[in-house]
Formats: structure tokens, C-alpha cells, sequence
């Protein structure tokens, strides 16, 4: 990804948080005034930290509308909308960090067990989205930090989707993708 379109996309997240403090409303950007790959359809995750600390992430795993708009509408969402926590203040706004996480193309993981599926994955590499029936979760690839093991990165991704850490069903469909990391 070139570097006037990951600055690009910065720029329309700090700008619809921005609006979000001002307005109430996120950014609706200007198609005009940015790059033209932005305004292809693309699914993105915006992470929003103080301190080092996780301060809001929400976004989409299937690109819908454009990029750009992706971005503002998931960075608002992250600042405002994000049910763990307080709607952001304009102090916090100052001291933000922001990441925009660009979800490639969705890879399905055919596994019968967990084992299986845990052999297949790339640690530091692959987000992972589980799903079965109305449940559905996801891991982007930067949690690998906080869980290197893969069979715990699994299971905590299960949790997470309100599945036991130990279930594992026939209907469980594994998709993993990779992201384009843009960080402020």
C-alpha cells in the first residue's frame, strides 16, 4: 500500500473522530480530494489506544462500501460507539493513537477438529474469524501478541464468540486473512 494512501486513510480517521466530537456525526469525506484506490470497496478494523492501552476497536469484516468511508464510519465507532467503553472526550483526543488494520481477502480453513485448524494457522501473520450458525468472531492478526500460543489463540477467540473454550462443532466455519497495518 503506498504511503499517500495509508496517510490518507489516517488522515480521515482523525478527521471523523474530530467531526464525532464536534458534531456528534462521523466524517462523511469528500471522494474528491483523496486517493482513487480508497474508493474501492474495503473493509478495515480501527484500534484506538491512550497510553498503550486498547481505548476502542470496531469494524467490518466484509468490504461493503468504500474504503474510505469504511474508515470514518469504523473510527467514529470506535471512539464513540465501542460498548466497553465511555464515549471519548476531547482531552483523550490529543493523546490518541490510532490504527487502521486493512482486511485482505478471507481465506476458508477447511478443519474437522481444533488440532487441525490450529496446524494451519500462521502466528503474527493470520487474523481468524470463526463462525457457526448466528455466532461469529473475530482475532485480528495483532492479538498474536497478547496470545502467541496458537491453540490459545484459538480458544480464546471461541470465548470471545460465546462458545466453550472445548467446543468444537461440525458447523464451525474457519476463515483466516492477512491485514495492511497503518499506524499513527
Amino acid at each position: 500500500m503506498r504511503e499517500a494512501i495509508r496517510q490518507c486513510l489516517l488522515t480521515v480517521a482523525r478527521e471523523s473522530i474530530q467531526q464525532g466530537l464536534l458534531t456528534g456525526r462521523p466524517l462523511n469525506p469528500d471522494p474528491e480530494r483523496d486517493e482513487p484506490e480508497v474508493l474501492q470497496p474495503g473493509a478495515s478494523f480501527v484500534t484506538l489506544t491512550l497510553g498503550g492501552t486498547l481505548r476502542g476497536c470496531i469494524g467490518t469484516l466484509e468490504p461493503g462500501r468504500p474504503l474510505l468511508v469504511d474508515v470514518a464510519e469504523n473510527a467514529f465507532r470506535a471512539a464513540f460507539r465501542d460498548p466497553r467503553f465511555p464515549p471519548l472526550g476531547p482531552d483523550e483526543f490529543r493523546q490518541l493513537d490510532i490504527q487502521i488494520a486493512v482486511l485482505n481477502q478471507p481465506e476458508p480453513l477447511a478443519a474437522a477438529s481444533e488440532a487441525e485448524l490450529v496446524e494451519q494457522l500462521r502466528p503474527e501473520v493470520d487474523g481468524l474469524t470463526l463462525s457457526d450458525g448466528e455466532r461469529r468472531a473475530t482475532f485480528l492478526p495483532s492479538v498474536w501478541e497478547q496470545l502467541p500460543d496458537p491453540g490459545d489463540f484459538v480458544r480464546q477467540l471461541k470465548r470471545k464468540g460465546g462458545w466453550d473454550p472445548d467446543y468444537w462443532g461440525p458447523e464451525i466455519v474457519a476463515e483466516r486473512y492477512t491485514v495492511e497495518d497503518i499506524g499513527a
